[in-house]
């Protein structure tokens, strides 16, 4: 980690993320030539081995890995949502907390600074990921764990009921097939100017197709950019044509 954070954080945290980052490095150079782990790279070289039980390899050769969202990924998501004043998140894939964690910082931040309510909904399908992501969020204490809501759980049933009246911002970085169902369920709470960003949409893209045909379809309400992070960082923001 650089010497200056933009993150508004105590030192154990800063040093917690620090060190969760870097193992997320570590594990993906060992998984790809390539130095990052790509869920739909994988899963297609592993069904060149394994036919049709690349995906259960896959599922176990990923469960102890972290592969969080890219570090300049989180802090330029924890900017935004400082800028946006957002308090209300969907985090599709939390994993081991890692990103949640920066998530759970800003909603905080703009909580204090609006007055306003919010909550981070975080979802993980896989029960031990969801127990190391709750040990880390009480690793950095109050002021992450209380904002978070884990749906623990296949994320099209978890997210169905239970999301707040408006939706600022969420994230997508999940296993491509539901990417664009998850997008359905949330979309009637997105607010106006709600921002959608999806991680690896270059590296991804054969898996993602259906979904960034939705969103860069402008009958969808959606205005999209990629901006060059590695691997692409996928940015729509929800402009339907009339404010809801």
């Amino acid at each position: 980690m650089s010497a200056y954070s933009p993150i508004d954080a105590p030192p154990h945290v800063l040093e917690l993320l620090s060190a969760l980052h870097r193992k997320s490095l570590e594990q993906e150079a060992a998984l790809s030539e390539t130095g990052k782990a790509v869920s739909t790279a994988l899963l297609a070289e592993l069904r060149e081995k394994h036919n049709d039980g690349a995906q259960a390899v896959f599922d176990e050769l990923m469960l102890d890995k972290l592969i969080a969202l890219d570090e300049d990924k989180c802090r330029f998501t924890y900017q935004l949502i400082n800028a946006m004043g957002a308090t209300n998140i969907v985090e599709a894939g939390t994993g081991y907390g890692v990103s949640t964690i920066y998530l759970a910082l800003a909603v905080a931040k703009t909580k204090a600074a609006t007055g306003k309510p919010g909550v981070v909904i975080a979802t993980e399908k896989e029960a031990e990921k969801a127990r190391i992501a709750r040990k880390h969020w009480a690793q950095c204490g109050a002021n992450v764990e209380n904002q978070i809501d884990l749906r623990e759980g296949d994320i099209l049933e978890t997210l169905k009921s239970g999301l707040p009246e408006q939706v600022d911002l969420l994230l997508l970085d999940i296993w491509a097939p539901l990417a664009l169902p998850t997008l359905e369920i949330v979309k009637p709470r997105l607010r106006h100017g709600a921002v959608i960003l999806i991680d690896n949409p270059i590296s991804a893209a054969e898996g993602y197709a259906d979904l960034l045909a939705y969103l860069r379809n402008p009958e969808n309400g959606f205005r999209n950019i990629t901006l060059p992070y590695t691997n692409g960082f996928e940015m729509s923001v929800y402009m339907p044509q009339t404010a809801q």
